[in-house]
């Protein structure tokens, strides 16, 4: 009997010891799978933007979706420079001192700005017309060692722009506002008389410092002009609505260089989408975080495609006499 009672007590020990032998592995385990979720990183990214106006903000949305996405953890220090480009370089400087992971700069300036401020930290940048011309890169293939980026210029963009205007406004007086400070503006302006060649087409220009002065100048080119076109210049983006007065007031014309100027009360654009940019440069991020690839694999990508939008109320407003034609090629935007 005590043989039986003994052999009893010996099998119940063992059966308690593998017990606590599986709570401690399953105890074990959920410690690693605590400290497994502790590892995962977080990134810091410093985002630097000219200005806050929509397209630039679609754009940077754009590329925190395809962050969010890819399943990344990262914390943004989002800066703007309020229009003034005194402020960007200072604002790379803190992202390099404060040693984020990554720069994503969102207009011209910005990535300037970043790219003056470190040869290290990688930077990729979006809303940014001319990345040769501007310096950024050496060329579109081969960008060079910690810069990439997609830029807001369709190669036919400005083109089709003004084929357009020499069909329905033959003849026309274009009247255009931009910085000479913000060399993407340059670019474009300089793309602008160079396709207006040619053609009957007539420029007339004035400059701004800032977004106070877009106004003024607006209303400087009245007498002189037949339409409005606004190349996507930060400044005078940032103080459109001025613009779109003058024009409803004037029963002048308003082109427009993105859809998101068309909502606030443009006629027409041969746009892009910012939100589309600012993804994909967020997918190139997202691939230099892991390790998956340097900026320098990435060759500078133009956007995917353009297409005609028109305002049909912005084109009552200011007079636009409607060709039929659009009804079959455009797509349609209202105002806000």
């Amino acid at each position: 009997m005590k043989k039986v009672i003994g052999l009893a007590m010996l099998i119940a020990m063992v059966l308690l010891s593998a017990c606590g032998s599986n709570n401690a592995a399953g105890s074990e385990g959920d410690k690693e799978k605590s400290e497994d979720a502790a590892k995962k990183e977080t990134y810091t990214i410093g985002a630097s933007q000219i200005v806050e106006h929509p397209s630039l903000d679609a754009a940077y949305e754009g590329f925190q979706a395809a962050l969010r996405e890819a399943g990344l953890d990262v914390e943004y220090d989002f800066q703007s420079a309020q229009g003034d480009q005194n402020n960007v370089k200072p604002i790379s400087d803190n992202f390099v001192a404060d040693q984020v992971d990554l720069i994503f700069a969102n207009s011209t300036p910005s990535a300037l700005g970043a790219l003056q401020a470190t040869k290290d930290i990688p930077i990729v940048f979006t809303s940014v017309t001319d990345a040769v011309d501007a310096g950024l890169v050496s060329s579109m293939d081969e960008p060079g060692e910690n810069i990439t980026g997609v830029v807001d210029l369709h190669p036919e963009q400005i083109d089709q722009t003004i084929e357009f205007l020499n069909k329905n406004f033959a003849g026309a007086t274009i009247g255009m506002l931009y910085n000479a400070g913000e060399q993407n503006s340059v670019t474009q302006i300089e793309a602008v008389r160079k396709a207006a060649e040619g053609t009957d087409l007539k420029i007339e220009e004035r400059t701004v410092a800032n977004s106070a002065e877009v106004q003024q100048a607006a209303n400087s080119l009245v007498s002189d002009i037949d339409v409005f076109y606004i190349i996507t210049d930060n400044t005078v983006v940032s103080a459109l609505d001025s613009v779109v007065g003058v024009a409803n007031e004037q029963d002048i014309p308003l082109i427009v260089g993105e859809p998101d100027s068309l909502a606030k009360g443009g006629f027409v654009t041969f746009g892009i989408d910012y939100h589309t940019i600012g993804y994909r440069t967020g997918e190139m991020a997202a691939q230099i975080l892991q390790g998956e690839k340097k900026p320098s694999d990435f060759p500078v990508e133009y956007p995917p495609e353009i297409q005609l939008f028109i305002n049909k109320q912005a084109a009552e407003e200011q007079n636009v006499e409607w060709n039929d034609e659009w009804d079959n090629t455009a797509q349609f935007v209202e105002n806000e």
